[in-house]
């Protein structure tokens, strides 16, 4: 495993890391194949561990403290997120003072922990001004129950640079870190984020490196979605939504040059985005030991620049730029 750091800070995670959005805890077998995963990401020189307390209405927080309990404090990076609602009470959700105050207090019950490394904005919220959103978190690195914090979807280059104008001016901690989605099928923060993530110092910890299982190569154009698979299942249908004859052709095409350099396209899509020296960490979700066995190989993995040449013509990518005159 290889380490970056998070932005201009001096902390370093893993290039790969485990996220516990998809953690099944629904039965005893499921949750022994997470503690395995857990075990096994641990073992193989995964540090950081990435959690929310909307995960399973706070059981993964209390499963992922469970389990990393076992390992030294001081070798894990531990994260946990906060805006969803916790409870029915007007005030248990959003990024006002009070709900961060009291979920960040919730978060460290949950995970027994005397403090988070990690602690983001799920989403943004509008209902609440950004200086009170700022102060809070800031506060909480002064309290020692957070040693960075930053933000997550939704959180706009327009919005990271308001932000900076009210940290420089109250003198407050800075943002350290924002985690967006990023694969090779949606690459919005190449637009204008990840230039105002470099200017500033902030690091990158992406989520969604396979696209919900689209990059997994596993949907067939004309073929039924196989038994078990996100498409069968999901709730939000967020892959039967990306599963158009347009990218699967590109799938298809991006199959090829994985197997071309002797890879599967799962690890090709999760190196690829690691090519980027702006990104610090990849998180992967697991649901098998086999997918995290997979997922690791992308650590290191130096694709070539004709194979990077290829998959930039198969993707079709064009950064927007408006030009004038």
């Amino acid at each position: 495993m290889l380490y970056r750091n998070l932005g201009k800070s001096g902390i370093k995670v893993s290039e790969i890391s485990l996220g516990t959005w998809m953690t099944d805890l629904t039965g005893s077998a499921q949750e022994d194949e997470a503690k395995k995963i857990v075990k096994l990401a641990y073992e193989s020189g995964i540090n950081f561990f990435d959690c929310a307390d909307a995960y399973s209405a706070g059981a993964a927080e209390k499963f992922l403290g469970k389990v990393l309990k076992d390992f030294p404090r001081r070798e894990l990076v531990i994260s946990s997120k906060v805006y969803f609602p916790t409870g029915t009470g007007v005030n248990d959700r959003g990024l006002s003072r009070k709900h961060i105050f009291e979920s960040i207090d919730q978060t460290l019950k949950n995970m027994n922990l005397d403090y988070l490394d990690f602690y983001f904005c799920h989403r943004y919220d509008e209902s609440t001004p950004l200086e009170e959103k700022l102060r809070a978190m800031s506060d909480l690195v002064t309290q020692g129950k957070v040693l960075y914090y930053g933000v997550s979807e939704e959180w706009t280059a327009a919005r990271i640079e308001e932000a900076q104008k009210i940290i420089k001016e109250y003198h407050l901690h800075p943002i350290s870190m924002i985690q967006p989605q990023y694969n090779m099928m949606d690459r919005y923060i190449e637009h204008e984020l990840m230039d105002v993530c470099s200017k500033y110092g902030i690091g990158i910890t992406t989520f969604s490196p396979l696209s919900q299982g689209l990059l997994t190569g596993k949907y067939k154009k004309g073929q039924p979605y196989p038994e078990g698979s996100r498409a069968t299942h999901q709730a939000d249908k967020q892959i039967n939504a990306l599963l158009t004859d347009e990218n699967l052709d590109k799938v298809e095409k991006l199959e090829k040059v994985a197997n071309d350099l002797g890879t599967n396209l799962a690890i090709l899509a999760t190196a690829w985005i690691l090519q980027r020296k702006e990104i610090s960490s990849v998180i992967a979700g697991c649901s098998k030991v086999s997918q995290l066995e997979n997922n690791l190989k992308a650590s290191g993995l130096v694709i070539p620049q004709d194979a990077m040449k290829e998959i930039e013509t198969i993707l079709g990518f064009t950064r927007f730029e408006r030009h004038v005159g």
